[in-house]
This record gives C-alpha cells, sequence and structure tokens, in this order.
C-alpha cells in the first residue's frame, strides 16, 4: 500500500524515537538497525540509518521511493536498562506478527517507557553491594568488604547527584572515582586489607557496556560508532584513574 507523504512524516518520528531510545539506553548499532527495519517492513516503508555518537541520520521511504524524508535527530543520554532494550526488541517482533497500526505502536511504546524505574536508593544499594562482592572476589577480608560498600554507596549517590545537575560526565566520574577511594581509605585505620578496599571502590565506574558495543560494532563493521564509543569508554576510565590517583596520592605515606 502506498504512504501518504503524512503517514510517512509520522512514522519517521516514532521510528526516530524509537532507535534513539535504544542507542541511549546501551544497545549496539547492528540491533538498533535490525529492530527498527523490521517494523518499518511490518508497515511497507525502508529505512536507511547512518549512526554517530551523538546523532543519527534517518532517513524513511516508500517502496516505490515516491516519498523520501530525512531527519537528523539527537541521541538522547538515558540509564543503561537491559529490560526496557528487551522489551522494545520485543515490539518489533510484535509489529511484524500482529501487524501492529503505527497508533497501536506508539501505544506499547509509550507505555513500555512509562514503567516505573528502579528506586535510586534500591539501585545505590544494590551497586555498594556488588562492589563490596567484588572486594572479595579479589581477596578482601570482611572489613574491606563494609568499607567497600560505604564508599561505593557515598560515591555513586554522588555521581547520581552531579549527573541529575548536568556536570560533565568526564568530571563526574573523576569526583565520584576520587570520594569513593578516598573513603576506602579509611581502611588504612582498621586492620583490614586496604589495597583491595581502596581499588575495588572505583569499579561501579568501569563503562562496561560502552567497551562490549564498541567491539561489537567495530566487528560488524560500523567502525564509525564502535571506535567513538571505545574512545568514550577510555576517556571515562581515564577519568576514574585520575580520581583515583589523586586519593592515593594524599595517603601515598601510609599505604602498605
Amino acid at each position: 500500500m502506498t504512504k501518504t507523504e503524512t503517514e510517512i512524516n509520522e512514522f519517521t518520528r516514532f521510528i526516530a524515537e524509537y532507535a534513539t531510545c535504544l542507542l541511549g539506553s546501551g544497545v549496539h548499532t547492528s540491533r538498533v538497525l535490525r529492530n527498527s527495519s523490521r517494523i518499518a517492513s511490518s508497515m511497507g516503508l525502508t529505512i536507511s540509518m547512518t549512526t554517530f555518537q551523538k546523532s543519527i541520520i534517518l532517513t524513511v521511504s516508500d517502496e516505490a521511493e515516491t516519498h523520501l524524508l530525512t531527519r537528523v535527530i539527537e541521541i538522547p543520554g538515558l540509564p543503561i536498562s537491559f529490560e526496557f532494550n528487551s522489551e522494545l526488541s520485543s515490539l518489533s517482533w510484535e509489529a511484524v506478527d500482529k501487524h501492529l497500526s503505527l497508533e497501536e505502536l506508539r501505544q506499547r511504546f509509550d507505555t513500555i517507557k512509562a514503567k516505573p524505574k528502579m528506586k535510586s536508593w534500591l539501585v545505590v544499594l544494590l551497586v555498594g553491594l556488588a562492589n563490596a562482592s567484588f572486594c572479595r572476589l579479589f581477596g578482601g577480608d570482611f572489613g574491606a568488604m563494609l568499607v567497600v560498600f560505604i564508599s561505593t554507596m557515598i560515591g555513586f549517590f554522588l555521581r547520581l547527584q552531579l549527573q541529575h545537575r548536568g556536570i560533565n560526565h568526564f568530571i563526574v566520574f573523576t569526583v565520584s572515582a576520587f570520594v569513593a577511594s578516598l573513603c576506602a581509605s579509611s581502611a588504612l585505620l582498621f586492620d583490614a586489607t586496604a589495597e583491595t578496599a581502596i581499588a575495588t571502590s572505583v569499579l561501579y565506574l568501569i563503562p562496561g557496556v560502552p567497551l562490549i558495543n564498541g567491539v561489537i560494532d567495530i566487528l560488524e563493521g560500523h567502525t564509525l560508532t564502535g571506535g567513538s564509543r571505545l574512545i568514550q569508554a577510555f576517556l571515562l576510565i581515564s577519568c576514574s584513574a585520575i580520581g583515583l590517583s589523586c586519593s592515593l596520592f594524599i595517603f601515598q605515606n601510609i599505604l602498605p
């Protein structure tokens, strides 16, 4: 069925928001292209997408290329959520299997986006427990685990507050690493494995998803996007290392 220019415009708005939500919440490029193309095919449309670190160029046309629309859309910074990504991927299959209309797709998409997110205090608690577990895994004693647990919660809470205020993320990572490792240095006052406590207190800042997605993108031929993600990840790791180094410099005379 031939689509009107208005229908293509409405679909372009939807698929642009859909694709940028996937990219912004931690999905590698090929998966975004597959999901978006799947939805477009169910509507009798074709899409072409070029992805960058901060934006995408999206072109939508009907099968006869009678109408063609191109848009440049900024990718929002969203929290990493595997559940959110999984539900959006499932939506692309529903579009094919159930022949959903654009209005139905929009309703389902809005419902997925409106689902309540995990409470911030619970995220802080779980991150603290995860880092404490890493401390134990790397040979830390129970005193060091307690110190890491508290230090991680303080550092992660500070990170959330700085991000909420729109502070540059490189500054956020540096300051968060410094505060977390500075708090973890209190292990030096106790009979605890201080080196392990300080080292593991900043592990929550390791950008694992960008690192993995960057490698996947490069292996699948999206070299520009993958390279950008890897550079971004390495810069964040460097900022974390700077923050950790600052606290180590302060306590260098009493480190074992």
